[in-house]
C-alpha cells in the first residue's frame, strides 16, 4: 500500500518507513518544516520516497499518517481528497492536564494513535476512535561499552525547553563527572561547567559515541517516551531517570534506577561511575527489556494489524 507522511520525528519516522509498503513523503525546494523530505541523517529504504508536492494528486494513496493538525489541511490542498486518515500522537499533553483537549477530539473521519499508554490516559479526545503502538527502533549498531566515566544525555533543545528537560539538574550530575549532552539545539549548554555539547551528529555516530559513556540520564520532568532512552537501552546503558511519564513502564527496576527524588539519582550515578560492573549487569537488562518490548518486528506488525482493520485484507 501506499502511505502519505511528513517527515517529522526522524527516530520513529526511520522505524515507521522500514514496513513492507511504499512511503510518500512531500519534499519541498527549500526542504522546509512541510517539506523535508528523506532524512539526511538517519538511514532509510529506499521504498521511503520523496514525492513534490504540486505532483501528491497524482499518486494513489492508501492511507495518510498525520503528525501535526495542520496537516489535515495539506491533505486537502494538495491531495484534494480524503483517503483514511491516522493522526500519531507523540506528545505528551500540555497546559490543563489532565483536562487537556486533543486537536482531533470528537471527530468520526480519523483515529488517533498515541505511542504510550500514558499519552492515551492523559489526552482527553472526546468520542474520536484512539489506539496505542507502542514505539519500536532499528536495532543501533553500537554496543555498550562504557569506558569513559562520564554521563550522557540525548535530547533536543535543552535550552529552550529548560525544566521539561530537566536542564536545571544537568550542572548536578555534571558535579560529579563529565556530562555529555547530544541532540538539536544543544550547542548553548557550553556555557554550563562540565557540560559538553554535540550538535545533531549523525544517529550512527551518536549511538557510537553514548555507548562509550558509562550511564544514561534522562532528566524530562514531562514528555513522551524519548526513542533516545530507548536506544540507549538497545545498546546495552544503564539507565538513571526521572520516574515520570511512560518511564515507569519502560525501564525495569533491575535495568537501571528511576526516582523522582533526584538525590537518589545522583547517588545512582556516583555507584555506577564507581561500579562499571555494576553498569554492564544494568546496562544488559535494559538492552534485553528494550528489545523484547520495543523490537522493531512488533512494531511494523502492529502497524500492519491497525492498517488491515482500516483499509481491508491484503495491504
Amino acid at each position: 500500500m501506499n502511505i502519505l507522511l511528513w517527515h517529522v520525528h526522524g527516530s520513529w519516522t526511520t522505524a515507521f518507513v522500514h514496513g513492507k509498503h511504499r512511503y510518500l513523503v512531500p519534499v519541498t525546494p527549500d526542504r522546509g518544516p512541510y517539506g523535508l523530505g528523506r532524512a539526511r541523517t538517519y538511514e532509510w529504504p529506499d521504498t521511503a520516497e520523496e514525492v513534490p508536492l504540486e505532483h501528491l494528486a497524482a499518486e494513489d494513496v492508501d492511507v495518510v499518517v498525520l503528525q501535526r493538525p495542520e496537516e489535515v489541511a495539506l491533505v486537502d490542498r494538495w491531495l484534494g481528497r480524503r483517503p483514511p486518515l491516522v493522526f500519531v500522537e507523540h506528545n505528551a499533553p500540555k497546559g490543563d492536564v489532565p483536562n487537556s483537549r486533543h486537536s482531533m477530539a470528537d471527530r468520526d473521519d480519523v483515529l488517533v494513535v498515541h505511542v504510550t499508554h500514558f499519552n492515551d490516559l492523559f489526552w482527553d479526545t472526546g468520542g474520536t476512535r484512539t489506539a496505542v503502538i507502542e514505539h519500536g527502533i532499528v536495532p543501533p549498531a553500537a554496543r555498550y561499552s562504557g569506558d569513559l566515566a562520564r554521563l550522557a544525555i540525548a535530547t533536543n533543545e535543552p535550552v529552550r525547553r529548560g525544566r521539561v528537560t530537566g536542564t536545571d539538574l544537568f550542572p548536578r550530575f555534571a558535579a560529579l563527572a563529565p556530562l555529555d549532552v547530544y541532540g538539536m539545539g544543544v550547542a548553548d549548554l557550553d556555557t554550563l561547567p562540565d557540560v559538553d555539547a554535540y550538535e545533531d551528529l549523525p544517529q550512527p555516530r551518536m549511538h557510537a559515541e553514548l555507548a562509550r559513556r558509562r550511564a544514561y540520564l534522562h532528566l524530562c520532568r514531562w514528555t513522551s517516551l524519548g526513542l533516545s532512552l530507548i536506544e540507549a537501552m538497545a545498546m546495552g546503558m544503564p539507565v538513571v531517570a526521572l520516574a515520570t511519564t511512560e518511564v515507569i513502564r519502560a525501564v525495569p527496576p533491575d535495568a537501571g534506577v528511576l526516582s523522582t527524588r533526584v538525590e537518589t539519582l545522583v547517588e545512582a550515578a556516583r555507584w555506577l561511575l564507581e561500579e562499571p560492573e555494576e553498569a554492564r549487569r544494568l546496562g544488559e537488562r535494559a538492552r534485553v527489556a528494550a528489545s523484547e518490548r520495543y523490537g522493531l518486528d512488533r512494531f511494523l506488525a502492529d502497524w500492519d494489524g491497525l492498517f488491515e482493520s482500516i483499509c481491508g485484507p491484503g495491504v
